[in-house]
């Protein structure tokens, strides 16, 4: 949600998909080991974990229910011996969602009909509205019965363990205190700097390997954004906090918004390449592509554009090429 700083008249937008998305991957078995610590007893850790975001996308992509944020399917081994597909879907967003529940359903049964394996959906809630906890779906008719029903780790639960989590050696204990923090001080940006401020010198304290720290201070970055004025004044107190304790874990600034630029340019050549290759498919498909929908096209975002190129597979006319996401909201 965006948020405008009246004194900075800027415009600040939380990001939350992207870091999740890069701490659940790098940082899986804390993930699991913070959120869901009975799962957690049952995999054996020895044996690596497999993430298959491609295979699971080639499972749903027609059963679009809502706007995903971060979903993972990921292939682990038990400690029994039986290798069993891990279905995780990570829901980061600051709205309830009608269709939350039926998408856990779709999915599960999707996974189980490509695989034919068990499949265990695990769903982290990081909305605001306490009481929203989905936990469950399915259907009876006619004496057949048909539920699923996964595991939720809701992070307003965790909202009065807050000191807890900024103590703990867990990665996503860290993780989670910078989100609850990010909601915390959504309007008051002086807050935040403080509440930022305050992480990084925790990070500082903890005798991690320096890579670790350095990925833990990018997602906070990325989560906690501040107005130019205050992100300079940070800059300059963490350089201060670098030299008195004369450890560089996070390193020089210029380094850090030298790699989000880099970042940056690499996003805006896969949504180019994307935009290059629909643009071609409509021109093969339907022999023209108007004004209309190469403007469509230019202003769409990576998600769009995936569901677009699925689209444009199957559509029978140009105007079901683009399929409109936020109708399904």
């Amino acid at each position: 949600m965006p948020i405008l700083d009246n004194k900075a008249d800027e415009l600040i937008i939380d990001e939350y998909d992207s870091p999740w998305k890069e701490a659940v991957e790098h940082y899986f078995s804390e993930f699991i080991e913070s959120y869901f610590s009975q799962a957690y007893q049952q995999i054996d850790w020895t044996k690596e974990a497999v993430f298959l975001d491609q295979e699971l996308r080639a499972v749903v992509h027609d059963a679009e229910l809502g706007k995903r944020f971060v979903d993972k399917l990921v292939r682990v081994t038990l400690l029994d011996g039986d290798e069993k597909w891990i279905y995780i879907h990570i829901e980061v967003q600051g709205t309830r969602q009608a269709e939350f529940a039926k998408r856990m359903f779709v999915y599960n049964y999707r996974i189980y009909d490509r695989y034919d394996r068990p499949v265990a959906s695990l769903a982290v809630l990081a909305d605001e509205h306490k009481n929203w906890k989905p936990a469950s779906y399915g259907f009876e008719v006619l004496g057949c019965k048909h539920f699923l029903e996964f595991p939720v780790a809701k992070l307003t639960d965790y909202h009065d363990q807050l000191e807890a989590l900024k103590t703990s050696e867990n990665t996503f204990a860290i993780i989670t205190a910078a989100h609850i923090l990010t909601q915390q001080t959504r309007k008051n940006d002086k807050e935040r700097y403080e509440a930022k401020y305050l992480l990084v010198k925790i990070l500082y304290q903890r005798k991690w390997d320096k890579q670790r720290i350095i990925d833990l201070f990018r997602i906070i970055d990325w989560m906690m954004k501040l107005p130019t004025g205050l992100e300079q004044q940070l800059q300059h107190q963490i350089k201060i906090l670098e030299e008195s304790t004369k450890m560089q874990y996070v390193t020089s600034m210029e380094r850090l918004a030298i790699a989000k630029g880099l970042e940056q340019g690499l996003e805006q050549g896969v949504l180019k390449g994307e935009q290059k290759t629909l643009r071609r498919l409509i021109l093969r498909r339907f022999q023209t592509i108007p004004d209309w929908a190469i403007d469509r096209i230019s202003q769409a975002s990576e998600i769009e554009l995936e569901q677009w190129l699925d689209n444009v597979l199957d559509a029978t006319t140009l105007e079901a090429v683009f399929t409109d996401l936020s109708a399904a909201h």
